[in-house]
């Protein structure tokens, strides 16, 4: 299974009046585990940055001057989403945003049940608790020290992590839906395999507690069990 867990960043807060996006950012996982392939494009909207959109992200007029308009990335950005489930914090807003530059370009727009929205995961399952970006982090001990500006690449790996904490922790199903798969599955599906540790878990026992135990067997003489070998 892809999905695609991603974040814009834009103008304002309404594409109707004129608002655009400036920054795309999308993180790939296969199978809920991370593939290392990304996507990250910075876009100029052809207007000028409001001040209070600079305070959110920091990407203002003279960064953005030399960078590609969204009708130059567009269909470079349906080709990198395919028909991934996009994965996306308060989805709502970015899918607006997304369909009406896909829209002025005479584009496919995005169906909307392809999108997940995390902040309905979150607050469904935490019910009366914050749910933005920041509060499930502090939730789920994520860091994002990081993050002192929004910015669409970033948040997403950020996202990532929530997303994978939000649907039972940050640990692959081993492939199991694909292995029951037959001959439904795709070739992606059936060739990823559960990744080995990168470093071994710690030992348990302290060496203290290993010589208390040895200390132990010994006052139980030459007959105890686990003096025996074999």
């Amino acid at each position: 299974m892809r999905e695609i867990v991603m974040d814009t960043e834009t103008t304002g807060l309404d594409p109707a009046t004129g608002d655009r996006i400036v920054e795309i950012g999308g993180v790939e996982l296969l199978n809920h585990m991370p593939t290392g392939r990304t996507y990250h494009q910075y876009i100029n909207p052809e207007r000028a940055m409001p001040q209070e959109a600079f305070e959110v992200h920091g990407l203002g007029d003279e960064f953005l001057a030399d960078k590609p308009v969204f009708k130059q990335i567009g269909q470079e950005f349906l080709d990198f989403i395919g028909d991934a489930k996009l994965v996306i914090h308060n989805a709502a807003f970015d899918m607006k945003f997304l369909n009406a530059e896909l829209k002025w370009m005479g584009l496919p727009q995005i169906p909307w049940e392809q999108a997940l929205d995390t902040l309905a995961i979150a607050r469904k399952k935490f019910p009366g608790s914050p749910a933005s970006l920041d509060a499930l982090c502090r939730r789920f001990g994520i860091d994002n020290s990081s993050r002192t500006l929004h910015g669409a690449l970033l948040d997403s790996e950020i996202l990532a992590e929530v997303y994978l904490e939000l649907i039972g922790g940050r640990q692959p199903d081993f492939g199991l839906s694909t292995a029951s798969a037959g001959n439904g599955a795709d070739s992606a599906d059936a060739q990823w395999r559960p990744q080995p540790r990168p470093a071994p878990l710690p030992p348990r026992l302290s060496e203290d507690e290993k010589k208390a135990h040895q200390d132990f067997i010994a006052k139980m003489g030459e007959n105890a069990l686990w003096a025996k070998s074999g």
